[in-house]
């Protein structure tokens, strides 16, 4: 189904000028562009070289501060949407650099945010009084309004992609912020608090859910890969994703934030995926191994730390040359949540 715009003629056309001042838009104008067959994003495929972004954020340290900077990061923006700070329509995508003995200073904003660290031998960050380390491969939730900071305690520096919902946020003219007004916020629980009470599929008696966020805000690499080895050896490969797990909320099951999914995803060597399309835009950071993905027509090579991104219903696959391990994110929980979430796997047809 397509709604052809009206033919033009003079009578319209002066139409269409007289109500402009007025408020108003004749719908039958628009239509095609507004209610469209299937999405069209202009959001484009493209892939960062993480060695470039690197550099780049190495040079900046030399005339910024992460203090200063509030948060020392090198946006992430798609070519499509210049001058938005999107990497699609729906979020937001940035590498941040904290060096040796800096602290990036507490603060609290409406925007839900995660982080997946990417070069660490130390490091740490803070979140509603909970301190953890923080390892390469870790994935780290920053829940709505939860106070947070960032410090390096070690002699290199650390660096990680930022994963926020800002542009949803902005979308719906919600944000709020505000500073704490110290560098780094009172440590009020043990490390490891929150992953003993929740991560052990056992929950405190008592326990009342507050936030729609998981109550675990580190997911430690060792854990999550360990996860996919375990299922490597039932061998359950599914053609288009190979092993893909979820991150999940141990309270109900659920995604592990409410604005965003996050996923993790072993290919073996060798094993090429079949085409797929869905309506979440995600973005994509190996880990392990390299090889390509074709998104749209357009084969993107990648190697650990790249990041990269296919667009809402963008058919993509993937060839990796050897084991690799892909880290994903997207906006399927707010889909989901309105009923708007689809999917084409191979070359089905609805």
């Amino acid at each position: 189904m397509t709604h052809e715009r009206p033919t033009e003629t003079a009578e319209r056309a002066a139409f269409y000028e007289a109500i402009e001042p007025e408020g108003l838009t004749a719908l039958w104008s628009v239509l095609g562009d507004i209610v469209t067959p299937e999405p069209k994003s202009p959001c484009v495929p493209f892939l960062w070289r993480f060695e470039t972004v690197r550099s780049r954020l190495l040079e900046a340290s030399e005339f910024i501060s992460a203090k200063e900077a509030v948060r020392r990061v090198l946006i992430l923006e798609n070519p499509g949407l210049r001058g938005q700070s999107k990497v699609t329509t729906s979020l937001f995508a940035g590498v941040q650099l904290v060096m040796p003995g800096e602290v990036a200073p507490s603060h609290r904003h409406t925007q839900s945010a995660l982080r997946f660290v990417l070069e660490a031998e130390g490091g740490h960050t803070t979140v509603g009084g909970e301190r953890t380390e923080m390892a390469v491969g870790d994935f780290v939730i920053t829940p709505n309004w939860e106070w947070h900071d960032h410090g390096n305690t070690s002699d290199a520096p650390i660096f990680w992609l930022d994963g926020l919902d800002i542009p949803l946020v902005q979308f719906l003219d919600a944000s709020f912020a505000e500073n704490l007004g110290e560098d780094e916020q009172p440590v009020g629980r043990p490390e490891g608090d929150s992953l003993a009470r929740y991560g052990a599929n056992m929950l405190p008696v008592g326990y009342e859910k507050r936030t729609p966020t998981s109550p675990i805000f580190n997911y430690p690499w060792e854990r999550s890969r360990e996860a996919l080895e375990q299922m490597r050896r039932t061998e359950e490969w599914d053609p288009c994703h190979g092993l893909r797990m979820r991150y999940v909320n141990p309270v109900d099951g659920g995604w592990a934030m409410p604005t965003i999914a996050a996923f993790l995803q072993l290919l073996p060597g060798g094993f090429a995926t079949t085409p797929y399309r869905s309506t979440d835009a995600t973005v994509y950071v190996p880990v392990e191994g390299s090889g390509r993905s074709v998104v749209g027509g357009e084969t993107f090579e990648w190697k650990p730390l790249d990041v990269f991104v296919v667009p809402s219903w963008c058919a993509v696959h993937h060839e990796p040359d050897e084991d690799a391990v892909l880290f994903s994110y997207s906006d399927r929980p707010v889909q989901e949540k309105l009923g708007l979430w689809r999917e084409r796997r191979g070359n089905e047809h609805e």
